[in-house]
């Protein structure tokens, strides 16, 4: 294969992602008969093995319900389970760990929020700022909370660089907003949003604000108390750790005011016929049993990522992504959308969403597939973003810090032989 230039890890001192691989088994197989290129982290990310053998040691050895026994079982499940609300709080810098509230992911955290606060707080002719960018668990959810409180939704639109338009943010902000609720960084156009900007703003009329961290947490330092977010929300399958976990943080003195979002077992303090009184926080706020496991496997998740630095991952994920983009920027005609990254590959994250004229994203994901490359096709829970790009959908290529030059490389040369097999066709 002939590149532009060398590629990187041929240097001498390993990569990030050659010192770690071998902690994630399922990159070490073969699809359609090629190495296994696996591309999609947006979507999820792999698994190292600390967070598989977590989640076997809990149920080979530690099976029960938490907080509800006192037999030895349930207490060292109860122990294990409360330590990753510790680890989760200093992992983001909260001021308490009563901040941290467990959820599936992070679409249930927004929706707690939106019921347990936005039913109860929102008037109508309140204003509700979002963004043409959100995912759709951070716009349908204020939909719900808009048609019943008559609150109203006003949406930033993106700038000449296709990223946040901060001068169009502040533009709507005014004493009628309420809350104001953005991702922190796109799934679909890469940019990073200036979510302590944003919360100041905000701050300023009185408004709250929530911030969708997904994209966020598992590339770069998060420092809650430092945006000074109202909420915060994450999932943990994006960030290692095992789907059917993720967190809500909430500043102490909102979560106390905010009532109940389900109600059952465990949030309870005193249950009578015809009225209960309420757990403390965070239980308040975790009905039921939990994801035990999950959690726990969270955990271990927020061990390994901590263990390698958020600093480190971000900066390798820099290169990666100057890299990508180079690379990316040799095939004429692809139309990537998003904010270009500087020459070193910071200002935006290490994933590219893109078109080919006259080729569904489909049909490139699909002929990368036989070759082994794993992308995402469609439009990635962010329709109204594509809409308003005239699209119906893109290819997707992100990265994690598993990931290799030399897998960008493959990627780049199979992109092209499909493009060029399909031009043929044409």
């Amino acid at each position: 294969m002939t590149l532009t230039q060398a590629t990187p890890s041929a240097q001498a001192t390993p990569t990030l992602a050659q010192q770690v691989r071998s902690d994630f088994p399922i990159l070490h197989q073969e699809v359609n008969g090629k190495p296994l290129v696996y591309l999609d982290n947006a979507a999820t990310s792999q698994k190292p093995i600390a967070v598989l053998d977590a989640i076997h040691h809990y149920y080979e050895r530690d099976n029960a319900n938490v907080h509800r026994g006192i037999h030895t079982l349930s207490a060292r499940a109860t122990e294990a389970y409360e330590a990753v609300r510790d680890k989760t709080a200093q992992f983001v810098n909260a001021a308490s760990r009563n901040e941290i509230v467990f959820t599936r992911n992070a679409t249930e955290a927004i929706n707690l929020v939106a019921y347990a606060w936005g039913m109860g707080s929102l008037q109508p002719g309140d204003e509700i700022i979002l963004t043409v960018m959100e995912h759709h668990s951070n716009l349908v959810p204020w939909q719900f909370v808009a048609q019943r409180t008559g609150a109203v939704l006003k949406h930033v639109q993106l700038n000449a660089e296709e990223g946040f338009d901060f001068e169009h943010f502040t533009s709507l902000l005014s004493e009628k907003t309420k809350l104001v609720s953005v991702v922190h960084v796109s799934n679909t156009l890469g940019c990073i949003n200036p979510v302590t900007e944003i919360c100041a703003a905000a701050h300023q009329v009185g408004a709250k604000v929530l911030i969708d961290g997904c994209q966020s947490t598992p590339h770069l330092p998060i420092d809650v108390q430092a945006i000074d977010c109202d909420w915060f929300v994450a999932s943990g399958h994006k960030m290692c750790g095992p789907t059917g976990a993720g967190f809500l943080y909430g500043k102490q003195a909102i979560l106390e005011a905010m009532n109940p979002f389900l109600g059952g077992g465990e949030m309870i303090q005193d249950v009578f016929l015809d009225h209960s009184t309420y757990a403390g926080l965070p239980h308040k706020f975790e009905a039921g049993t939990p994801a035990i496991a999950e959690v726990i496997a969270l955990g271990a998740a927020i061990d390994y990522l901590t263990a390698i630095g958020m600093d480190k991952i971000h900066a390798y994920e820099e290169e990666l992504t100057a890299y990508l983009f180079q690379q990316l920027a040799t095939i004429p005609n692809l139309r990537i959308y998003g904010p270009k990254p500087q020459a070193n590959g910071s200002g935006r994250a290490a994933l590219a969403a893109f078109t080919y004229e006259g080729l569904h994203a489909n049909d490139l994901a699909t002929l990368l597939d036989q070759s082994g490359v794993a992308i995402r096709s469609g439009h990635h829970c962010t329709q109204p973003l594509h809409n308003q790009l005239d699209l119906s959908s893109t290819a997707r290529a992100s990265l994690y810090f598993y990931n290799t030059f030399e897998e960008i490389d493959v990627f780049v040369s199979a992109l092209k032989e499909t493009i060029e097999f399909f031009s043929e066709l044409l």
